[in-house]
């Protein structure tokens, strides 16, 4: 037995839960929902931007360009791992192999 969702996706019913929506009982769960939803969010959003500096920075011919995307580029994957977005040692090996496509142009 298959239930189908309204995006025209099969589901099994045995995964389908009957409540969606449930909610916390206490106000510091509640709060803490709420916070963790708009941390979240601020830290997809970092993340995201990140990569796409990344791929700008990859796509660069200019060398001069490049190095002062370099250096924009490191800033924001160096504030990723601080907030452990990222794990320390990706983004050490990030810096690491983007410096190494800059000094080759």
């Amino acid at each position: 037995q298959v239930f189908i969702l309204e995006t025209g996706v099969r589901f099994p019913y045995g995964l389908l839960k009957k409540n969606k929506n449930i909610m916390a009982n206490h106000k510091s769960a509640i709060k803490r929902i709420k916070s963790d939803k708009e941390k979240m969010l601020r830290n997809k959003y970092q993340h995201k931007s990140t990569r796409t500096a990344i791929q700008k920075l990859r796509e660069t011919e200019n060398k001069k360009e490049a190095q002062g995307l370099l250096v924009y580029v490191s800033s924001m994957i160096d504030k990723l791992a601080k907030k452990n977005i990222i794990h320390k040692n990706k983004a050490s090996n990030l810096k690491s192999k983007l410096t190494k496509h800059v000094n080759t142009l």
